[in-house]
């Protein structure tokens, strides 16, 4: 966890983003350590720990992360938990939490509450619903599909 705080003052400080830091470790060895990128990357999912998991999937050659630990300064977003769940990744150590995220100015607790339902800040409006379905259909007869 000292290497995930460090990692995250080290980007605060040099203005790359906000005061977040990731440190994947498997086999007690650290694979990849990363902090937000925001500011600097112009890319809104530039955060510690998708920064950590994109590093360690291409150090290890592998999407899934299923024997690593992820260790990060702060409660992982919506976003980063779903980049967690999709990694596969069993075990997450956090320090602060969405609590001490929003009163740093960060926007975690209005996400968690819209997953609740207890705000609408964004829209999901169903499209074309049948005709995209069809995808599915389409990857499923595909014989040289990899699945994730």
């Amino acid at each position: 966890m000292k290497i995930a705080y460090d990692e995250a003052v080290n980007g605060m400080m040099k203005n790359e983003g906000g005061p977040f830091g990731a440190v994947i470790v498997k086999d007690d060895k650290v694979i990849s350590v990363a902090h937000n990128s925001v500011l600097t990357s112009n890319d809104p999912t530039a955060h510690a720990e998708i920064n950590a998991i994109r590093d360690a999937s291409k150090i290890l050659g592998t999407f899934e992360l299923n024997d690593c630990i992820l260790y990060t300064s702060c409660k992982p977003c919506p976003m980063c938990l779903g980049a967690i769940f999709w990694a596969r990744i069993p075990i997450v150590y956090y320090g602060a939490n969405e609590e001490d995220a929003a009163n740093g100015g960060f926007d975690d607790k209005r996400f968690y509450e819209m997953i609740k339902g207890k705000n609408t800040d964004v829209k999901l409006l169903e499209l074309d619903a049948k005709e995209n379905a069809k995808l599915f259909d389409m990857w499923l007869k595909k014989s040289d599909r990899e699945i994730y």
